[in-house]
């Protein structure tokens, strides 16, 4: 008979979910950097193989290392080892059994869509450099930032352009609802506002568009407290996959766990600052935008249905821009 090493289980598979491997991305040695001193050492950051001299000497797994029933990985895309990776899952059900959230339930993203208490789309489509001319912001994965959709003044289509890939006359967008990047960008997971006057923009299609339904108790504001919670961002990590060269989640996004409250009330309650800040804005916004039509002097460029700025003469030395 062959033979077995000790540390061999039948019907299990060793997985490492290491993030270092010994080597930077230019195949260099990746050294250990002293955070005190900000310096590199001698000591090379292989997770990797600690987690393999764990298994082989001592029989044991590491934070970064766990068996997994070979059943498990019948998917070829589920055989990645990111996604066995729960420690954020862990800290999200520790979170939960705190105090802070008693009377809460567990529940996540797909669960809340399938019962239609989340509504969700994705982006409209990406339209080509030579269709932005006109005056529809085209928005990009790398123009949500920070809770807010930056519009670029320079990525703009033709209304019908807009509209064909609106499939429509409207943009199915609302105020305030939730975008994030879901594929080719480092902020994937990361949740923004549709603020009012934004809704008329063409979403590229890489983004997951989501809104609390009428029969949710709560709203878009408490959807973003939550999604913004470091025990709900953490765990995007483990569902972001390598598509060629770029990152994807696919419907992954579905297994996001999220706190769901007793409540519209306690809703209200928990997410009260981010209400304020973003009615806050608005207001300020408003405000900042009635006095730009006033004046008509200055170019600045805000999509709003208050007021159309960005519209001026070329031959106006007088603007800013």
């Amino acid at each position: 008979m062959p033979h077995k090493p000790a540390w061999f289980r039948d019907d299990k598979v060793f997985i490492s979910y290491a993030p270092t491997v010994g080597i930077n991305k230019d195949g260099e040695d990746l050294f250990i950097v002293d955070p005190e001193t900000g310096l590199r050492t001698s000591e090379i950051d292989d997770q990797i193989t600690a987690d393999v001299v764990a298994l082989v000497d001592n029989l044991e797994t590491t934070d970064t290392s766990r068996w997994v029933d070979s059943s498990s990985l019948g998917s070829r895309l589920l055989a990645v080892p990111n996604y066995f990776d729960e420690r954020s899952i862990r800290d999200f059900e520790l979170l939960m059994e705190s105090p802070e959230f008693e009377g809460f339930k567990s529940q996540t993203i797909g669960e809340l869509i399938h019962s239609g208490t989340l509504e969700s789309t994705h982006g409209h489509g990406s339209p080509s450099a030579d269709f932005r001319t006109g005056h529809v912001p085209y928005i990009k994965v790398s123009d949500i930032r920070a809770g807010q959709v930056n519009i670029n003044p320079t990525n703009r289509v033709p209304d019908v352009v807009a509209e064909r890939f609106w499939k429509g006359k409207e943009s199915g967008l609302k105020a305030f609802d939730l975008i994030t990047p879901i594929r080719t960008s480092k902020n994937i997971g990361e949740f923004a506002l549709i603020m009012p006057g934004q809704e008329r923009v063409v979403l590229t299609k890489e983004v997951l568009v989501l809104r609390a339904s009428e029969k949710a108790s709560f709203d878009n504001f408490y959807l973003l407290w939550a999604m913004t919670l470091k025990a709900v961002r953490r765990q995007w990590d483990r569902i972001v996959f390598m598509q060629t060269n770029r990152e994807d989640v696919g419907k992954r996004y579905e297994e996001i766990r999220v706190p769901v409250p007793p409540s519209r009330e306690v809703a209200d309650s928990y997410s009260k600052a981010f209400r304020d800040y973003y009615l806050g804005t608005q207001k300020l916004r408003d405000d900042f935008l009635s006095y730009l039509a006033g004046e008509d002097k200055h170019y600045i460029f805000m999509a709003s249905a208050v007021a159309s700025v960005d519209e001026f003469a070329e031959d106006d030395e007088t603007g800013i821009e």
